[in-house]
């Protein structure tokens, strides 16, 4: 998944040694998406060295890649937002077009067309079930 937005805080880095003896370190980070209804998101970055090589500050404007999961501790939940990938987005480029194909508005409906009058029906021809309204029920 991805989300883009500013980055609006930067959380004190967090680490520990595992039960194996295997040092860890681990930040949080929260962005806040341009939407018309801005939302905000905390992921975190887990690896000393990820957290070096991302190296993210209070105010950028980043594309973040990350994987939702969810853990079970002494009976509760807890999601982990983790990011895998971060790339810096230049505020004064243009947005890019949507991947995929490109929207194509749909042509309008050719009117029906009265044969004796050779002009448009007032209203559509009747289908051919015979059903003399589109009612569902």
């Amino acid at each position: 998944m991805e989300i883009e937005g500013k980055i609006i805080a930067v959380i004190p880095a967090r680490e520990g040694v595992s039960s194996r003896g295997n040092q860890w370190k681990s930040q949080d980070y929260v962005i806040e998406t341009h939407e018309q209804y801005p939302k905000k998101c905390c992921f975190n970055v887990f690896g000393s060295d990820k957290i070096q090589l991302f190296n993210i500050q209070v105010g950028e404007e980043l594309r973040v890649s990350f994987d939702i999961d969810a853990h079970e501790y002494q009976g509760r939940w807890f999601n982990s937002v983790r990011a895998w990938k971060v790339e810096r987005i230049d505020p004064n480029a243009t947005p890019e077009p949507a991947q995929g194909a490109p929207f194509v508005q749909p042509a309008p409906a050719a009117p029906a067309m009265d044969s004796a009058a050779g002009e448009p029906a007032p209203f559509a021809s009747q289908s051919e079930s015979g059903s003399e309204d589109d009612l569902p029920f």
